[in-house]
């Protein structure tokens, strides 16, 4: 005889199929609502890649800082330019036997080969921090930037021993700035652009004057391809640095600040330095904090809160590095790509501040003071 079924086993096949509907009905929804959120995060992303360029204030503030340090080594140096770069270099062997490889190349020769001539070395040496001043003031960016680019690569590399890992970075972040629009705020081309362009006009005179040559939606996506590029290369400088302090005994002890604000070659303010330094805890909150802020901060972009807390806290890092251990031009290496990361509506609104102060103060009643109303800067 067959074994009658019992009420649990008769329910054992609908219950099974049952448990499976649902699970799959649940998966599908799953992938529904991943699917969704996926279209959702592509649409958002080409639309901030395509729709507009970014951080237009921003990268203006980064171009002009930018050239204001290559200006700044090069009038700090002029003095030096013909011992340090110049034929009275010839004392280290690099102008008959280059270590770097880029004397070699004919597009970044020209310092080098110019570099026995006194006269014509200080003659091109004059004319970088022309381009320089060009970057700064926004004049035909462009055309400018790759010149100077090409410029200062020749003439760092005349002597690999005056250089450093601040020139490294400086001239990968100018590459970077090759493919954005950094002269569309904050610019002598901005102002020329905004005159309009006489259709009648030729060709090259239009093209002069600022008319487009590229599709809008590509100069958009080389623009905003740019900021994230900068965006990689500052977080990977700032995380590897943190990673290898944490794995050195000064800094994992808390003492590595000591060391080089009271070091000769570094110390620029040895009374500052011994003020800073007098009380340990705060050399060991210093040390563990700059590794905690560079770890962190890529993350801490992310939100707008702790966004102002990571620009704050890396300003104050870059300032201690440029005054007191006398890296001012690599701080503000570092100060120029981190504009980037304040918004548009900042920048305008302290543009705004500055000029509402510069009116001001200049426009004062015999007695002192002023006829128009003072606009305070913001904080």
């Amino acid at each position: 005889m067959t074994p009658r079924a019992t009420p649990s086993t008769r329910s054992a096949g609908p219950l099974g199929r049952r448990v499976l509907r649902t699970v799959t009905g649940l998966l599908a929804q799953v992938w529904r609502s991943a699917a969704r959120t996926g279209s959702s995060l592509s649409l958002a992303a080409e639309s901030w890649l395509l729709d507009a360029k970014h951080a237009q204030y921003g990268l203006a503030v980064t171009r002009m800082v930018m050239g204001l340090v290559g200006l700044g080594l090069l009038v700090t140096n002029f003095t030096a330019r013909l011992y340090t770069f110049g034929q009275g270099s010839a004392w280290n062997g690099e102008l008959d036997d280059p270590v770097s490889d880029f004397p070699h190349i004919w597009l970044f020769s020209l310092f080098h080969r110019a570099a026995d001539d006194a006269a014509l070395f200080t003659v091109l040496y004059l004319l970088l921090a022309v381009l320089a001043v060009a970057i700064i003031l926004g004049w035909r960016a462009r055309v400018v930037l790759p010149i100077y680019l090409v410029g200062w690569v020749s003439f760092i590399e005349v002597n690999d021993a005056a250089g450093d890992q601040g020139d490294n970075a400086y001239r990968i972040f100018l590459i970077a700035l090759l493919f954005a629009d950094t002269s569309k705020r904050l610019s002598l081309d901005a102002r020329r652009r905004a005159h309009g362009v006489d259709a009648s006009k030729p060709w090259l005179v239009r093209t002069l004057a600022g008319e487009r040559l590229l599709p809008e939606q590509l100069t958009n996506l080389a623009h905003n391809i740019v900021l994230i590029v900068l965006t990689f290369q500052v977080s990977a400088i700032y995380v590897s640095g943190a990673l290898y302090k944490a794995s050195g005994a000064p800094w994992s002890q808390g003492w590595a600040v000591y060391d080089p604000l009271h070091v000769a070659q570094f110390s620029t303010w040895p009374e500052v330095a011994q003020l800073l330094t007098a009380w340990g805890p705060a050399v060991a909150a210093i040390s563990w904090g700059s590794i905690l802020l560079q770890l962190a901060f890529p993350f801490m972009l992310l939100r707008r809160g702790t966004r102002v807390v990571a620009l704050v806290g890396i300003l104050s890092f870059h300032v201690g590095i440029g005054v007191l251990m006398g890296l001012p031009w690599f701080s503000l290496t570092m100060i120029a790509v981190d504009a980037i990361f304040v918004r548009d509506e900042t920048w305008k609104r302290m543009g705004t501040a500055i000029a509402s102060t510069w009116r001001a103060t200049g426009s004062q009643h015999p007695d002192g003071h002023s006829s128009q109303r003072r606009v305070p800067l913001p904080l």
